[in-house]
């Protein structure tokens, strides 16, 4: 097995060496070449569906600008996922040019995008020369033509869980007419909530990893996380673009924000495409380098509807109104393939314990879950990791420490109101963790009622919130 000195020696640097696209059968065909020094080459691929060919005429000389552009961003997007590989020293741009401030801003979202990669692998990522990105030249991006301007759509993201299901039903009802769904590689979780929306329209993409990497992973070359939210986003202004959208609802909410441990002294969240820090850079690129516009804001708007809530508030809102998604919905990535909830991942236990207090038990164990998933103790050690200050979280999309304390503490509530002994989870969790807590009760409320200001939710869908019941 290579160790980490030897694969970087071998192959010194990742090159990106070039970006195009073609347009077959209404069908947009990305394509991007890089090259492991020395000699492994890789294609990978993107298919968007059903676009319309007199749009993309418009990307057309003079025009071509625009969309040769976005197509050598999403490429960048696409290094990470090859550069793991070996964590060559050096990634040299060729396919297009960056300036200083962007190799910086690159550079920034590779280190702490690959956060939990670095701390999995046991990587030291913080010495000088770990990796260096090199271009030339100076981008210059032109004006956004005004006809693009004029795009009333709101494009959804769906990931086939309960956070993007929350996102449809608030902003249909709100944006009748108004709304696309999106979905990258469509599970079957996300094509069942489709067949729930029939009247929305739909865009699909296929993204296919080049099998020469998963090659290299079979030698022992190095694998690990990559920062897709952050691949979504640049995906998904691609796709603002092509369809004429004026926004994009992701579903990111505040919990995603916090880390899940610390690694030589630098904070490491699995979910760092997530947070409101990345949203924010993430903004400010756009409006500077994919497609700005006189205002100095880039179209499509790309923001977080739910970036004011708690993943606790999302799981009330879901039991609310997302009862028709209940048999559905999917959220655990080891039961992807199969569509199904593996019931031993920190996912499912963490959807199963947000869902707890809002939805009660037999439905949540036969229409939902098969189980009552705090009766297993194999899990016990995984809730522990939830909600213990001194350890590291687990490395999936679940929520803070205290919002699972939290919702601990409300499922104790509902089995002592009902004088029920608890399940041997909730009888560990209450005496190693929370009987060292104070005023749960109080805080529950408090968290519950809470609202995180830090977002770019438009005002106009602000209110959307108030007649769904949360305090703004």
């Amino acid at each position: 097995m290579p160790n980490l000195d030897q694969l970087r020696s071998q192959h010194p640097r990742l090159i990106y060496r070039s970006a195009n696209y073609e347009i077959r059968d209404k069908n947009l065909y990305l394509t991007w070449h890089f090259i492991l020094e020395p000699n492994i080459e890789f294609h990978p691929q993107v298919v968007i569906h059903n676009v319309d060919e007199k749009k993309y005429t418009y990307f057309l000389t003079p025009n071509s600008y625009f969309l040769d552009n976005l197509v050598f961003h999403l490429g960048l997007m696409e290094i990470p996922t090859y550069w793991k590989a070996a964590c060559s020293p050096e990634i040299v741009i060729e396919a297009g040019t960056l300036n200083e401030k962007q190799i910086s801003w690159w550079h920034d979202l590779l280190i702490q995008g690959q956060g939990e990669f670095f701390y999995l692998n046991q990587i030291d990522f913080t010495q000088p020369d770990f990796v260096k990105i090199s271009s030339s030249g100076q981008n210059q991006p032109g004006q956004l033509d005004a006809s693009l301007s004029s795009a009333t759509t709101t494009l959804i993201p769906l990931g086939g869980g309960k956070d993007s299901i929350v996102t449809l039903e608030l902003l249909k009802k709100a944006l009748p007419q108004q709304i696309r769904l999106f979905s990258l590689n469509p599970t079957q979780a996300v094509l069942e909530i489709v067949k729930l929306n029939a009247d929305l329209p739909l865009i699909t993409a296929t993204r296919t990893i080049d099998p020469r990497l998963l090659e290299l992973n079979r030698q022992d070359y190095l694998n690990g996380h990559t920062p897709f939210s952050a691949y979504l986003a640049f995906l998904t202004t691609l796709i603002g673009v092509l369809f004429q959208v004026k926004d994009i609802a992701l579903s990111n909410e505040s919990s995603a924000n916090e880390c899940n441990t610390i690694y030589l002294g630098q904070k490491i969240n699995h979910q760092y495409s997530k947070t409101f820090e990345f949203e924010q850079k993430f903004r400010a690129y756009a409006a500077q380098y994919l497609l700005p516009t006189t205002n100095g804001q880039s179209l499509p708007n790309y923001f977080s509807f739910l970036r004011p809530l708690h993943e606790l508030q999302i799981a009330q809102l879901f039991s609310q109104i997302g009862q028709t998604y209940w048999p559905i919905f999917r959220s655990c990535n080891r039961g992807q393939a199969t569509n199904s909830w593996c019931h031993e991942c920190p996912k499912c236990l963490f959807a199963f314990l947000m869902l707890f207090p809002f939805v009660d038990t037999p439905t949540l164990t036969t229409k939902i879950f098969n189980h009552n998933l705090f009766d297993d103790v194999k899990l016990i050690p995984m809730a522990l990791q939830l909600i213990k200050e001194d350890g590291t979280k687990p490395f999936e999309c679940v929520g803070e420490r205290d919002e699972s304390k939290i919702a601990f503490y409300l499922a104790i509530q509902q089995y002592r109101a009902q004088h029920l002994p608890l399940p041997p989870m909730l009888a560990q969790v209450q005496t190693e963790v929370l009987n060292q807590e104070n005023d749960l009760g109080n805080r529950s409320r408090q968290l519950l009622d809470d609202w995180n200001n830090s977002h770019y939710v438009p005002a106009h869908l602000l209110t959307i919130f108030k007649s769904a019941g949360n305090k703004i």
